[in-house]
């Protein structure tokens, strides 16, 4: 028999059972309710509007004086949500004719069985009038951020541009994305009694807003260079061309000008290839300007020294596999005369003192073969082989700027070294970032290392004030009352079909820095296979970078000398000569000089052959003086000049097609 205590156990047990089971009976039908009530508002939300996640607004980017270069507007979207397109072939034909897009396009994009879909993005305010004022179900229209660049073309390469969905994908935009963008935006779409699609007003917080950059570029100085850069490729014929200026003591790039160029407003109807830097991303062969960063490394190490004798060996040299040449016997030169006249023969010599293994090494101490550390997207090393895998073809080579390439960002970068007393720095072009508009917080430059001793430094940028003189490759660079040093280069274009170097398509370079006592620039230009007779960089890039120079050395308060005014041109008359080159046959109008009696107009003679210029003068009172054989490189004086006086004299620099300088 059961204690009376055991039965009242018994009896409360059930009693929290039966509890417990009426409390969780409870729970779960008020979870249930919860549920039901969830899905009843999920349905009246989605009937009533819709949520979309857009990009956000990118910062802004801007020159080093706050001008705007990349701005972000809002621009018209049209979106639709499909399963609520009551007729979407009727849809379809109303779109088209307020879009103005093919029909077919819409009506796939409102058959897909999806809740968004973008019907056209970044249309013009006139469409999206139109578009509202049709009142379609299931359509709607949202504001999406736009990147706009004021300037269209101007620093193009440099800035690149952001894509649809707002993401840089070229330049500066790719370079400094995460930190341009911002957090995406929420937007609440709501609809209409008739179930049109409404947009709402886009979050604007300051939070979800990107970071600005300021560039070191000076959007006016990079207007300037473009038109420098266009002016010589019209003047030359080139194909394009290229122009790196930059502070050598900060490596701030001040302009980097590039031909042919884009609109980056209109990324999408360009090839995406064309949109590339040059300056950074192709590489080319850089010619006689790598004379200069050899005879900087063989001074450095003692390998030569300013007073040696260099025998070249009356202007041809054997080395294992091929004959060096020049343009003409030298007989002895100094390293500075080397440099002066360009001469490969010299150049080689000089690398042979120096050796394979120090020459390689003093050529990666420049930045050769390797990034320039500017954190361009897909920066380019160039190419510089091992010197273990040299031949004494390859090391002769190499003296001259053959068989290696190089971008013209490298380049510039190595003669801002030679003119920052031998102190390699990376390039800048971000100087400087901020949040919110708040202060702008500074980038500090980056030194890289010592390359070569400040004396050597000092000592070579000396020399290459020879080639910019007199009876130097660069007289057209000069600037009166400016020291200028610098260095051309003429290099072939390397044929990949054929493995062989052509005899028509040229690289013409210049290396320029000034002033050469305390230089404030330095400038690399390149021209794009211009024609034969500009082909040469002493003929066509100098004078590129002398108009480049001028420019910025006047924003700093140094003015060159005034040229002297040159009379009216005179009228000239014209006979027709027939002349045969080794390529091709042809016929051409040759100007000729015409006397009034007292003064003789003298014209442009580059590009002509020795035959040619002295049909030109035949039977005027002119001394006509030549230096070298092939065609005209250069002439005294300048074309335009009214000769006057007894003796008229006139000296033409020739060249023939494949020289280097």
């Amino acid at each position: 028999m059961r204690s009376p205590a055991l039965r009242i156990s018994r009896r409360r047990i059930g009693i929290a059972r039966a509890v417990l089971i009426l409390v969780f009976a409870g729970l779960g039908a008020r979870a249930f309710q919860l549920a039901i009530d969830q899905q009843a508002l999920e349905r009246a939300e989605n009937q009533a509007g819709t949520v979309l996640r857009l990009a956000a607004e990118r910062g802004q980017i801007v020159d080093r004086d706050g001008q705007d270069l990349a701005i972000s507007v809002d621009a018209p979207s049209i979106f639709a949500r499909p399963r609520e397109v009551d007729d979407p072939a009727a849809a379809a034909r109303a779109l088209a004719r307020a879009l103005r897009v093919p029909r077919s396009r819409l009506h796939s994009r409102l058959t897909r069985d999806s809740n968004f879909v973008y019907l056209a993005r970044w249309v013009d305010e006139a469409a999206a009038a139109r578009v509202e004022k049709l009142a379609l179900p299931g359509i709607g229209i949202v504001p999406e951020p736009r990147r706009r660049y004021p300037h269209g073309v101007l620093a193009a390469s440099v800035l690149g541009f952001a894509n649809i969905d707002a993401i840089g994908v070229r330049g500066v935009e790719q370079q400094e994305n995460d930190w341009l963008q911002g957090t995406p935006q929420i937007y609440r779409v709501e609809r209409d009694a008739r179930g049109v699609l409404l947009g709402a007003p886009g979050v604007r917080a300051a939070a979800a807003l990107g970071g600005d950059v300021r560039l070191s570029l000076d959007a006016a100085f990079q207007a300037h260079v473009e038109t420098a850069l266009e002016d010589a490729i019209a003047e030359s014929g080139a194909r394009g061309g290229i122009v790196v200026a930059l502070d050598p003591r900060s490596g701030e790039v001040l302009a980097l000008a590039e031909r042919p160029t884009f609109d980056p407003n209109r990324f999408r109807e360009i090839d995406y290839r064309s949109t590339r830097s040059r300056a950074f991303l192709d590489a080319m062969e850089p010619g006689s300007t790598f004379k200069s960063f050899l005879v900087a490394g063989a001074l450095d190490a003692g390998a030569v020294t300013p007073g040696d004798p260099i025998d070249t060996e009356g202007g041809s040299y054997r080395v294992p596999g091929k004959t060096i040449t020049d343009t003409h016997p030298h007989g002895l030169l100094d390293p500075a005369g080397i440099l002066q006249v360009s001469s490969n023969v010299g150049a080689v010599k000089v690398s042979q003192a120096l050796g394979a293994e120090r020459h390689y090494e003093v050529l990666r101490a420049f930045g050769f073969g390797r990034r320039s550390g500017s954190d361009f997207p897909f920066e380019s090393a160039g190419l510089l082989r091992h010197w273990h895998d040299w031949k004494p073809l390859d090391q002769a080579t190499i003296a001259f700027g053959q068989g290696v390439s190089v971008t013209p960002v490298q380049l510039a970068v190595a003669g801002a070294a030679l003119a920052n007393g031998g102190v390699l720095t990376k390039p800048r072009l971000v100087t400087a970032r901020r949040r919110n508009g708040g202060p702008w917080r500074e980038t500090e430059p980056e030194r890289v290392r010592r390359v070569i001793s400040a004396e050597t430094a000092a000592r070579t940028v000396e020399m290459l004030e020879g080639v910019v003189g007199p009876e130097g490759t660069a007289r057209r660079a000069v600037i009166k009352g400016i020291r200028v040093a610098g260095k051309t280069g003429t290099a072939q274009i390397l044929d990949a079909a054929t493995g062989t170097y052509s005899v028509e398509r040229y690289h013409a370079w210049f290396l320029g820095i000034v002033p050469a006592d305390e230089p404030r620039l330095v400038v690399v230009s390149v021209l794009d296979e211009p024609r034969l007779g500009f082909h040469h960089g002493g003929r066509s890039a100098a004078p590129l970078f002398k108009r480049v120079a001028i420019a910025h050395l006047a924003d700093l308060g140094l003015m060159p000398e005034p040229a002297r005014q040159r009379p009216p041109r005179a009228v000239v008359a014209t006979r027709r000569v027939e002349t045969r080159t080794p390529r091709a046959r042809r016929t051409t109008e040759i100007e000729r000089l015409t006397s009034d009696g007292t003064s003789l107009f003298l014209p442009d003679l580059s590009g002509r052959t020795l035959a040619e210029v002295r049909a030109i003068t035949a039977g005027a009172p002119v001394e006509l003086e030549h230096v070298g054989s092939g065609r005209v490189v250069d002439q005294e004086p300048d074309p335009g000049t009214v000769l006057a006086g007894a003796r008229m004299r006139v000296r033409i620099y020739m060249k023939r097609d494949g020289d280097e300088g």
